[in-house]
């Protein structure tokens, strides 16, 4: 078995969608037979790229002129899919990017565990909301997608604890505030096959962010650091403009993320 941080490089620099999330998918399998059986597989290193590979389409916009379209109507409703398979297939590369990109920090084998099985969810993620799209005649790349989706990682770059905090705490906790009004949309227009996946996916995000609490309070503690204020001193140094409620407090908790985290950030200081 080749090292972890190799296997993320390579499902970084695959392009195609549906050819990174079998890769994905074949690596998280290999890891979790060799934990399975008792062995500590290597992370070793990897030179992981600035950007992840991107096949030719869809082509990607500036968030302000990628078209809006009512979720009431039939394309609307495939817009809707489309945005959130544009988001599954960046969440697949966030994942393997994190385990790639921070090798020179000393973790716990328990955190690539995490990041593994994360990344995993993931690809299914992006599968299920293709075969939803093709079910309805459309495929992912059928249409333009935001341009942004990589910016978190790119500042991020070089900081493994703001990584941490504004992609599964922020980002993904916030897919845990709009999924519940996604899926209303799709059991209105009885589209029980999106209804089905996306509550798999709501059901599965929970764990993605607490993953992300998980480690970020780990790395707090081992450095002695207060995790309110280390939280919103990154989150206002990464991330662009301000949180937005509603928040899925419920969720949002269950997730190990206390609404004293993520309140105060609400206002511009």
């Amino acid at each position: 078995m080749i090292a972890l941080a190799q296997m993320a490089e390579n499902v970084l620099r695959t392009a195609d969608g549906r050819e990174k999330t079998a890769l994905s998918h074949k690596y998280a399998a290999e890891w979790r037979a060799a934990r399975a059986a008792g062995e500590t597989p290597e992370i070793g290193t990897s030179n992981p790229p600035l950007r992840p590979a991107r096949p030719d389409k869809p082509e990607l916009l500036s968030p302000r002129d990628v078209p809006h379209r009512k979720p009431g109507s039939p394309e609307g409703r495939i817009a809707l899919l489309h945005a959130v398979a544009h988001i599954e297939l960046n969440a697949v590369d966030l994942h393997w990017d994190i385990i790639a990109r921070f090798t020179d920090v000393k973790m716990p084998m328990g955190f690539y565990d995490d990041w593994v099985s994360a990344a995993d969810d993931e690809s299914k993620h992006f599968n299920l909301m293709c075969d939803c799209l093709e079910a309805l005649g459309s495929h992912y790349g059928a249409l333009p997608a935001h341009a942004g989706m990589w910016r978190a990682a790119e500042d991020t770059v070089d900081d493994f604890m703001g990584r941490l905090a504004v992609v599964p705490m922020v980002l993904e906790a916030r897919g845990l505030d709009v999924t519940p009004n996604m899926i209303q949309v799709f059991k209105s227009a009885k589209a029980t096959q999106a209804v089905d996946a996306l509550e798999v996916i709501y059901a599965e995000e929970v764990a993605h962010v607490a993953y992300g609490s998980k480690w970020f309070h780990f790395l707090c503690g081992r450095h002695e650091l207060d995790p309110k204020e280390a939280f919103h001193d990154l989150v206002r140094t990464y991330f662009h403009g301000v949180l937005k409620p509603p928040f899925n407090e419920e969720k949002r908790a269950e997730a190990g993320i206390p609404p004293d985290f993520y309140w105060p950030l609400t206002e511009s200081v």
